[in-house]
């Protein structure tokens, strides 16, 4: 009887984790959308850029410049905006790849699993939550500041303040009202949206290039001498610090991703969007910052209204009014990237089953999920009336640097899962790479479109298996299936990098001071974690269908990784506890509903694209019959991938033997 209890208990514990571990299949037509396809790369690129420059220019800069890196605050844009280039480099790799909405739940459900995309997807949900909110009660701090105080202290004689510890002052009217009017407003429809918001877009573009010009006009070099602290008064470490801030004004660079299942010919627009709006909003930060401190010493940086203030002092009084114009158009937009991708998240884990079936709903008229908008509107506009700014986007920085990390790592694991199904006569294409059958055109594609079917399945079938040159690692790697070995050394380098950044962190005055034990820690530790990356290097990869692929695959998203996890340590403990309540209320969502009512569940979940040969004919874990033709795997060669002794037929001949049935 107890054996029978164990039994049973492994098997409910055996498809429990089978079902976190499904993954998502892309449909046949990944251009199918009830959503309206009217956005080109322009409106795109605007989005983005909207979506960035807003609060960050016209709140962050002053605050980083004043207290953080003084001129050096030029060096933490160049390394927020890199980490950030990184990051959006994976992104726009996975736009092509999947034009769908969602963003990196999208990318993480196809490419790790349903569980994890869940909590990606919960996560996202709350960025764009705090990041509405924050830049509503920026907006709303702004105006303020404007009228002298008027609001606050209104507000203040009216309701009374909020003496909670953790909350704001007082409870912030207009922050409210703004976020349920553009909440609103985004449902006229994705058309009118993209027009608005590029309109406004321009405007902010302008009066930056106005803050440029007359800031290097009216530069003085000596600010930047030893008299006034130098370049780097701060030193390195506050260079550092303030780029940990500056990631903040990047934020916003994954809602070109969202917007894929609304773009005209989204495998162009999106790494196009991606790269160009990154680069324009660095370059931006970049001059702002460095006319800002070359027109008034550090010392006299106001930081709640650094370049009004700046301008004032310079006896320019017409630059104030051109400057809040410009400040109050780049966080209206900020605020409209934010409301504009939370819903459609909700809308496609809703479509998935993972969220309740009613978010999953689209306006046949608008063709815009707007109970979706409702629904965000107001709780966004709940954390504006009643938090501070501060807590906003300390809170907001953990979920955002979760998800790009979690993109960056499915990067890898694509590009070295195989593509193929060993037993299919014709090879399965990845989206937007077009059959020989079906393109007579091809001469005009590039080469990588127009090669045989033939080198599309040997490419296909060599992905993740060792390169020729690295055959004598084959009795050590060799044993598993392809792409399994990559996957967990992916995993492995997550854990070793949070290690190093870790022991950075606890242990610097140890490894300062030569303390050999530090040292030997540490250097084992590195050793560990560049072994996994040579280890991901020495295999082959697929790039079928990618019109846009991320460069140096596994070094770049593998440099992302630990930048990213670098970033993540060094928030506030607090912080990261508040992001555990939040997982753990996901996790009661996703348990009693999510896991019940996933549209995976309904059908076996197979991804012809991007599942292993040695996969296709697996059945669920917690099945009671095997099939004919199917070896039998133990719980652990399940886990690790390893082959049975009848998998290690070579795959050349096995593609022979099949395709022999069928000449052509």
């Amino acid at each position: 009887m107890p054996s029978s209890r164990r039994a049973i208990l492994g098997h409910i514990m055996s498809g429990i984790c089978t079902k976190m571990n499904r993954t998502k299949p892309v449909p046949a037509d990944v251009m199918e959308t009830p959503l309206k396809r009217c956005l080109t790369t322009f409106d795109i690129a605007l989005l983005g850029i909207g979506h960035m420059v807003g609060a960050g220019i016209y709140v962050l800069t002053g605050t980083v410049a004043k207290e953080m890196a003084g001129p050096g605050i030029i060096l933490s844009f160049v390394l927020a905006g890199f980490v950030s280039m990184l990051a959006a480099l994976c992104y726009a790799e996975f736009g092509t790849r999947v034009p769908k909405a969602g963003s990196a739940y999208v990318y993480t459900y196809i490419s790790i699993g349903e569980f994890w995309a869940f909590v990606i997807g919960w996560n996202i949900l709350l960025e764009h939550m705090l990041g509405a909110a924050s830049v509503a009660r920026a907006w709303s701090g702004y105006v303020d500041s404007m009228l002298g105080g008027w609001i606050a202290n209104t507000t203040m004689s009216l309701m009374g303040g909020l003496h909670e510890p953790g909350l704001a002052q007082y409870p912030d009217v207009l922050a409210f009202l703004v976020c349920v009017v553009y909440a609103a407003a985004l449902g006229s429809g994705v058309k009118a949206t993209a027009v608005f918001n590029s309109v406004l877009t321009l405007v902010n573009i302008g009066v930056m290039l106005v803050v440029i010009g007359v800031g290097f006009w009216y530069a003085d070099a000596n600010n930047w001498s030893e008299a006034q602290g130098g370049f780097l008064p701060y030193g390195f470490g506050g260079v550092i610090a303030g780029a940990a801030t500056c990631f903040y004004a990047f934020v916003g660079f994954d809602s070109i991703a969202t917007s894929g299942e609304e773009a005209k010919n989204p495998a162009v627009s999106i790494p196009i969007a991606t790269v160009l709006s990154l680069c324009v909003v660095t370059v931006g930060y970049i001059l702002v910052s460095a006319a800002l401190t070359l027109m008034i010493p550090i010392s006299e940086i106001n930081p709640a209204a650094s370049l009004p203030e700046a301008f004032g002092q310079l006896h320019l009084p017409w630059a104030k009014y051109i400057i809040s114009i410009g400040a109050l158009c780049g966080m209206t937009t900020t605020l409209l990237g934010s409301l504009y991708a939370l819903p459609r998240c909700m809308y496609a884990m809703a479509s998935d089953g993972l969220l309740f079936g009613c978010f999953g709903r689209i306006s046949q008229s608008t063709q815009v999920p707007l109970l979706n908008l409702v629904v965000s509107g107001l709780l966004s506009a709940a954390l504006a009336l009643v938090f501070d700014l501060a807590k906003l986007v300390e809170f907001m920085s953990i979920g955002t640097l979760l998800a790009y990390t979690i993109v960056s790592a499915s990067v890898i694991i694509l590009r070295y899962r195989p593509l193929t199904h060993v037993g299919t006569p014709n090879p399965v294409y990845a989206p937007d790479t077009p059959d020989e059958e079906n393109d007579e055109d091809a001469d005009s594609q590039s080469s990588i479109d127009t090669a045989s079917p033939t080198s599309d399945l040997i490419e296909g079938a060599l992905a993740g298996r060792l390169k020729p040159q690295f055959r004598w690692l084959e009795p050590l790697l060799g044993r598993f299936a392809p792409g399994s070995v990559v996957s967990v050394a992916v995993l492995l380098f997550i854990v070793l990098s949070f290690a190093i950044c870790l022991e950075l962190k606890v242990s610097w005055a140890q490894l300062y001071s030569g303390t050999w034990w530090a040292l030997l820690v540490y250097g084992f530790i590195i050793f560990a974690a560049s072994a996994c990356v040579a280890v991901m290097a020495v295999h082959n990869q697929n790039t079928r269908g990618l019109n846009f692929k991320v460069p140096l695959v596994p070094f770049v998203p593998a440099l992302g990784i630990f930048s990213n996890i670098m970033l993540m340590v060094h928030l506030d403990a607090l912080t990261w506890v508040r992001f555990f309540v939040w997982v753990t209320i996901g996790m009661v969502v996703y348990f009693l509903y999510g896991i019940r009512h996933s549209k995976e569940g309904e059908a076996c979940s197979t991804y012809s694209i991007l599942m292993t040969s040695s996969e296709a004919g697996k059945l669920n874990w917690g099945s009671f019959k095997a099939s004919k033709n199917v070896a039998k795997h133990t719980v652990l060669e399940r886990f690790l991938g390893r082959r049975k002794v009848n998998d290690k037929k070579p795959i050349v001949d096995e593609e022979c033997d099949d395709n022999a049935e069928s000449p052509n």
